[in-house]
């Protein structure tokens, strides 16, 4: 582990703030992170306090009137040059992802893959932040709308995706010519540390302005809802909890801030009784267990229909036997099935399904803790199987640990209301070989979800799509398509080239 933290340059302790290339000798409280695969203590980062916030604003602000007059493609090429710096430190920087965080190692590479890919997106959009031209109805007069940068971002992030979240945002903001300020997990805060010192040579080579890329770790009475409510930063891109999403959505609307927001999830995967069984029992165990359950995208719902229920049920205990016998070290090669995050989301699962089994739900496999070597200390679990009905009031939560629910339908029209029966919006997936089902699933009357999918599961989506769910998970859109346009603001244009002043919808005004 001391090779690992010395190739990525954290220290045992580590400031909590920086402007780019700068760090702040950052005046709060210390905090340690610890490591969920043993508990065990990594490094401490000592946070900032509210003088080290107002430093950091400044120079966001002075640094946004310089980087949004640099052209776009220039901004480009800077974020080209981060791409190529995350390549060189992949499988330190995907290393570190899975011992603070505790995603196996290789879901750590995944998502240091994703912030390469954003990259590579991101370059290209530089050349392509398109206005739209329109043809005026009054004579000699040119009508376009055009985007400018918003100013500055604050980035709020979660632990289960330290480092890839940045990347979809700040990436997309800088070629935009927005500067950002990141307030990463107080969970993994390591992993931003690292991120800001993998960029620091590429910035400083190009000169970019000290405050383009900030971040600072700090305590939520430092930087909670006193962030939120900064009048300076007007857009904010927040990912967390649904309960964190309104609080903050709530501050920022009230002083009529712009907000991306990228909440809860409580996805579900329809297997249809022509589905390719094969297909769909892999991606649902993948979307159930993979990241231990820990993402927003993650498979909570399996809707499957009566007649290959049984089927469905049997091949999945299978898989999950299978499974639960590689839970271990996020970082041993041969693992499945990481720790979660801490002893509250160990709590969170136990209680779930203790809750649903009070419902009337059915615990078939799994459920408990796994403590290998009869270990006193285990954020392991293993995951757990449960037949249940849609309607639970612990079903229509979202759990973020390994549960997944079981749940039987007749109809297509039947399935689909079960989908869609749930505060959430984000994920969704049919498995079927039937056009009518696949189509119907994704019309109007079919998924309500910002995702739908068909033969392939809730979890693992592209950046090339624009990411982000409906209802409690916030209505958000992030990474690919035209997300962009979020982080700019739009602009109507009409230019009079004529020596005439026609007023518009032929009005006359003579005076």
């Amino acid at each position: 582990m001391d090779q690992l933290l010395s190739r990525l340059n954290i220290n045992g302790l580590n400031q909590g703030a920086c402007t780019g290339t700068d760090w702040i000798r950052t005046s709060g409280t210390k905090i340690t992170s610890y490591s969920p695969s043993d508990n065990g203590a990594i490094a401490d980062v000592a946070t900032a306090g509210n003088e080290d916030y107002e430093y950091v604003i400044e120079k966001a602000e002075q640094a946004f009137r310089i980087w949004r007059e640099i052209p776009a493609p220039r901004r480009g090429e800077v974020v080209r040059q981060i791409g190529n710096a995350l390549r060189e430190k992949k499988e330190d920087l995907g290393s570190l992802v899975s011992l603070e965080m505790g995603k196996i190692y290789e879901e750590g590479l995944g998502e240091v893959q994703e912030m390469i890919d954003i990259c590579d997106f991101a370059v290209g959009q530089s050349r392509l932040l398109n206005g739209f031209t329109m043809h005026s109805e009054r004579e000699k007069h040119r009508l376009y709308d055009q985007y400018h940068p918003y100013g500055i971002v604050g980035l709020i992030t979660s632990f289960n995706f330290p480092v890839a979240v940045w990347a979809w945002n700040a990436m997309l903001a800088a070629v935009c010519g927005d500067v950002v300020i990141w307030k990463p997990s107080s969970q993994t805060p390591l992993c931003a540390i690292a991120v800001q010192k993998i960029i620091s040579d590429v910035l400083r080579k190009n000169d970019v302005p000290e405050g383009v890329f900030n971040m600072i770790i700090a305590q939520s009475s430092v930087l909670g809802d006193s962030f939120a409510a900064d009048k300076r930063i007007p857009l904010f891109s927040i990912t967390g909890s649904t309960a964190v999403g309104k609080k903050l959505g709530a501050i920022i609307g009230g002083r009529l801030g712009r907000v991306i927001q990228e909440l809860g999830g409580n996805n579900a995967v329809i297997i249809a009784p022509g589905a390719n069984m094969e297909m769909a029992i892999k991606s649902v165990v993948f979307g159930a267990v993979g990241t231990a359950g820990q993402r927003c995208t993650s498979t909570r719902r399996l809707i499957i229909h009566e007649s290959v229920y049984d089927a469905v049920r049997k091949s999945l205990l299978t898989a999950y036997e299978s499974v639960a016998a590689r839970i271990g070290h996020p970082l041993d090669r041969e693992t499945l099935v990481g720790p979660l995050i801490s002893g509250d989301a160990v709590q969170a699962f136990l209680s779930a399904v203790e809750n649903v089994k009070q419902e009337g739900g059915k615990l078939i496999f799994g459920g408990g803790l796994y403590k290998p070597d009869k270990q006193a200390f285990s954020n392991y679990v293993v995951p757990a199987l449960v037949e249940a009905e849609n309607h639970y009031s612990t079903v229509q939560e979202e759990t973020f640990a390994p549960v997944l629910y079981l749940i039987k339908y007749r109809t297509i029209e039947e399935a689909i209301t079960i989908n869609n029966d749930v505060p959430q919006g984000l994920s969704s997936a049919i498995f079927t070989e039937n056009l009518r089902e696949a189509e119907l699933f994704l019309s109007e009357a079919g998924s309500d979800c910002g995702i739908a999918n068909v033969n392939i599961g809730t979890s693992g989506a592209e950046i090339g799509g624009a990411f982000g769910g409906e209802k409690e998970t916030g209505g958000g859109r992030e990474s690919g398509s035209d997300a962009w346009k979020q982080y700019m603001r739009r602009q109507t244009n009409t230019i009079n080239y004529g020596l005439e002043l026609p007023l518009a919808q032929g009005i006359r005004f003579d005076f």
